[in-house]
């Protein structure tokens, strides 16, 4: 079968022939539909992701679209290596696969699943947001961050507070549904001042998709927050960084409980009842996301395209 082939890491896949799997017990074969280029399966094709330390050559691709040989449609993820889903063909373990609702297109559930995964179960089943809750969104420039304003609204957010380091896209996270804007400035003590601001007005969940200096300087702002009443700082990604700087009096001055969000801190089961809650919301809701189609044969070219904001979906 044809497959985006990873060969090293540094090196984008390559469109080749690769051995077609076999479906063994509990398996699935899947003739698959669609998959997205997404930073998760960048970093774990160059072998830099926490959850994979991949043996080249391999295919690419962490999650999918596809049609099981009895006719269902279902959305699928991390199949076990050397397989991928960036392939014509893909097995995966029943149990990873999620039925599709009608109303949702392959090429947009392929799309939405990596992005609107990195809010929804993190405002669900780690931050436990409540209705009329605060919610900052550390990093809200990208896909994944300005779904995450418009899916903290969806869950019952009141307020909504994005980060960006671009100043220009302001008015467009506005439009989505942020109440506020912070720039983040390159200007420690500017950027101290806006967060404990923003801290003094009251934040009860903070998304975080960068780590790195801003991640720092929301943590030591903490303590500015109402006395007593819990901040869920959910690190979701690392954008700006792998480790950061974290002073013991920052934890012990403040209500701030830091937690995890990714491969490895939920179940499967409850990473399948969140993709599912997505789906069918992305049926009804206007979830924002723009999508590029570009056949599996322009995978080389496909991976390192950079002049354009739309999520670039893979098709077999």
């Amino acid at each position: 079968m044809k497959a985006a082939v990873v060969t090293e890491p540094g090196r984008a896949p390559v469109y080749a022939d690769f051995q077609t799997p076999q479906p063994q017990q509990g398996s699935l074969l899947i003739r698959v539909t669609a998959a997205a280029i997404t930073q998760l399966a960048k970093l774990r094709a160059d072998g830099k992701h926490y959850s994979d330390r991949p043996t080249y050559p391999f295919i690419a691709g962490v999650d999918g679209t596809g049609i099981t040989e009895d006719g269902r449609r279902v959305y699928f993820m991390l199949p076990d290596p050397p397989f991928g889903s960036m392939a014509e063909c893909c097995v995966i373990s029943e149990k990873k696969c999620i039925p599709l609702p009608d109303g949702l297109s392959d090429v947009k559930a392929a799309a939405m699943a990596n992005p609107g995964m990195s809010s929804w179960p993190s405002l669900i089943a780690r931050a436990h947001l409540r209705k009329g809750e605060t919610v900052l969104v550390n990093g809200a420039s990208g896909t994944s961050g300005r779904l995450a304003i418009v899916i903290a609204k969806h869950l019952g957010a009141q307020r909504v507070i994005a980060t960006a380091r671009r100043t220009n896209v302001f008015d467009e996270l506005k439009r989505l549904g942020a109440d506020e804007t912070v720039a983040l400035t390159s200007d420690t003590a500017a950027l101290k001042e806006a967060f404990e601001t923003v801290m003094q007005r009251g934040v009860d969940v903070v998304l975080d998709y960068l780590w790195g200096p801003s991640a720092e300087a929301i943590i030591a702002a903490a303590h500015r927050g109402p006395q007593g009443v819990p901040i869920r700082f959910v690190q979701v990604g690392s954008m700006s960084g792998e480790s950061i700087e974290l002073p013991a009096a920052a934890l012990r001055s403040s209500s701030l409980q830091l937690i995890g969000s990714g491969i490895g801190s939920l179940s499967f089961a409850d990473v399948g009842a969140a993709i599912s809650d997505l789906f069918k919301a992305t049926c009804s809701a206007e979830f924002p996301i723009s999508v590029a189609s570009i056949p599996l044969s322009d995978v080389t070219k496909a991976w390192s395209m950079t002049e354009t904001d739309a999520r670039i979906v893979l098709i077999p």
